[in-house]
């Protein structure tokens, strides 16, 4: 089928982000029906007269959202939406009420005028005409070996790029072999219960990245959430806790924003030093942004007994559509996938791990960190700066390093009436209890998190003057009500 995109050279609206919408919204309303075939990326980048990048990364985001499958051989397809596409009519009739709010609520996320989202990332700066070119160069020859299958870990110029780049800037010590690579980190962690096996119990920061409890949680590992204090996990508590494995993020916590001093980390490293199989996964997912000082060096680097699993991506240094991590295995555990699951076909194609090789080895990535390093710590000042009038309501916290800062209340108001309050302003706020693996984990003050990566400095200064009239001690206190 065709799909009739209307196109639009916006500022600051990029054609794969039209094109994103365009499907998202068609799938939502029901035009577009569970089942549907869509056009090929190629034959979509024709009609629409794009490059296929552009739209390769629009059907990525589509596909990581759950709005359409990838069937092997096939093509694309439009995936049932549980609760917002009902296709019998007896069901539309006897449910009205539900399929108008499930609308209204669909429609409801697209009307905020600034959404401090913690997870978005700039993408107005991505080198497009980089990517553009090294993609065409990569394909411009009869290069039929790159679409045979690859090295299950990863092409090994790839793996030895990202050892070059992971031990200069993160002080990382490894060998290419030690690497392995995956579409996404949700992936990998499954990959990793297949060597860690079945019988663990994983301890957790608290609060921490749901997305990676979600994972370890559906593979039925006993996940035990760990308290923190101002150095990161407690590791009396962890000696507690009965865990073999604990999941970590020293070098920038989510959602605290606490980096793990040294003394903290040795700590840990003792602790997984005691017995034999515990160890120690380092997320290290968005360590490369830090605005004062200079980036802390990875917890890896310190680890000489092979005791750390570090964990990559390159989806908040680059793009989430990218879908591109990687995790570096202590020797004892890449023995044991040499010998368990090293035919595990790759999930990532060598023609994305060609053009992220010629990215990172021609020097384009180290370029563009320093570049959106820049970018990001402009707004960070301007969010900071703004924030300076905040000071008497909320202690802000997480400063200086990530693509988040957090507010936490000092006059006695709820987390719920601090969103609501920001949301009758049209400003979406996230709060911090949406971290805690459980609610009754959650012994922390109520406190906000903002985001600021996705957001011009215009849109940041329009988000503060509206959060300041939503949260000024002087109106109203019934945004709960």
């Amino acid at each position: 089928m065709e799909l009739m995109i209307p196109l639009k050279n916006q500022p600051g609206w990029p054609y794969y982000s039209q094109i994103y919408n365009y499907i998202k919204n068609e799938i939502v309303k029901g035009n577009l029906k569970p089942a549907v075939r869509l056009p090929s990326t190629r034959l979509l980048a024709e009609h629409l007269k794009v490059s296929r990048s552009t739209t390769q990364m629009a059907y990525e985001q589509l596909l990581s959202e759950g709005y359409i499958e990838s069937v092997p051989c096939r093509g694309y397809f439009v995936l049932k939406i549980d609760g917002l596409i009902h296709t019998g009519q007896e069901t539309l009739k006897s449910q009205p009420s539900f399929f108008t709010a499930a609308k209204e609520e669909v429609g409801e996320k697209k009307k905020w005028d600034v959404d401090f989202s913690p997870r978005g990332i700039d993408l107005c700066n991505f080198p497009f005409n980089t990517w553009r070119r090294i993609s065409k160069n990569t394909l411009i020859d009869d290069n039929r070996e790159i679409f045979a299958a690859g090295d299950p870990q990863g092409e090994y110029l790839f793996r030895e790029a990202i050892r070059s780049y992971l031990h200069s800037a993160r002080g990382v010590n490894c060998l290419p072999e030690q690497i392995i690579v995956g579409a996404g980190s949700e992936y990998l962690l499954m990959l990793l219960s297949q060597i860690l096996g079945r019988d663990r119990t994983i301890a957790m920061e608290n609060p921490t990245y749901r997305q990676a409890y979600r994972v370890f949680d559906s593979l039925q590992y006993q996940v035990v959430p760990v308290d923190m204090d101002q150095s990161g996990m407690d590791v009396s508590l962890l000696e507690k806790s009965g865990a073999d494995i604990a999941y970590v993020m020293p070098s920038h916590q989510y959602p605290t924003g606490i980096i793990m001093p040294v003394k903290r980390r040795q700590e840990l490293l003792a602790w997984a030093y005691q017995q034999e199989n515990r160890y120690l996964i380092e997320d290290d997912y968005d360590s490369e942004f830090r605005y004062k000082g200079k980036p802390i060096p990875a917890l890896q680097g310190m680890d000489d007994r092979e005791r750390v699993i570090y964990c990559g991506t390159f989806s908040k240094s680059i793009a989430p559509a990218i879908r591109v991590s990687y995790v570096v295995l202590p020797i004892p555990l890449y023995q044991i996938y040499q010998k368990r699951i090293s035919f595990y076909a790759s999930t990532v194609s060598r023609i994305d791990q060609n053009i992220l090789y010629q990215f990172l080895s021609e020097g384009h990535y180290e370029r563009h960190l320093n570049r959106m390093r820049a970018v990001y710590k402009s707004k960070h000042d301007v969010l900071t700066a703004g924030l300076k009038s905040f000071e008497d309501q909320f202690l802000i916290g997480g400063e200086h390093a990530g693509l988040h800062l957090l507010l936490t209340d000092r006059k006695g108001r709820s987390e719920e009436e601090l969103v609501l309050r920001a949301e009758k302003k049209n400003v979406k706020v996230y709060g911090l209890s949406g971290s805690f693996i459980h609610k009754e984990h959650n012994k922390y003050p109520p406190t906000v998190i903002l985001g600021f990566a996705n957001l011009t400095e215009t849109e940041i200064q329009k988000g503060i003057a509206l959060l300041e009239e939503a949260w000024s001690v002087d109106g109203s206190k019934g945004g709960s009500s």
